[in-house]
């Protein structure tokens, strides 16, 4: 049998504790997420640095790291903050 929800309690501390309970973990993520971007960052900074110096770079590592940077970018932007209702359809 459920408990009736208590009604004294603030309101932005309910809002928060439901945004957590909504997305777990979200700190842990953000920080995973921003060290693999920086991590494919270096890398592929490293690679472009080599290829302006001359150096043979294969293409397949360009491409590879490349997309390692847009990948992680996107879990970044995926994972913000996101406003009641500017999430997919079905999310309050």
């Amino acid at each position: 049998m459920a408990l009736p929800p208590r009604r004294d309690l603030d309101p932005e501390l309910r809002r928060r504790l439901l945004l957590e309970a909504r997305t777990p973990w979200r700190g842990l993520r953000w920080a995973l997420w921003f060290a693999l971007l920086a991590s494919a960052g270096v890398g592929l900074a490293t690679m472009a640095l080599r290829l302006s110096s001359g150096s043979e770079v294969a293409s397949t590592d360009l491409l590879i790291q490349t997309l390692a940077v847009l990948v992680c970018g996107g879990l970044l932007w995926w994972d913000r903050n996101r406003e009641v209702g500017d999430g997919p359809p079905g999310d309050p």
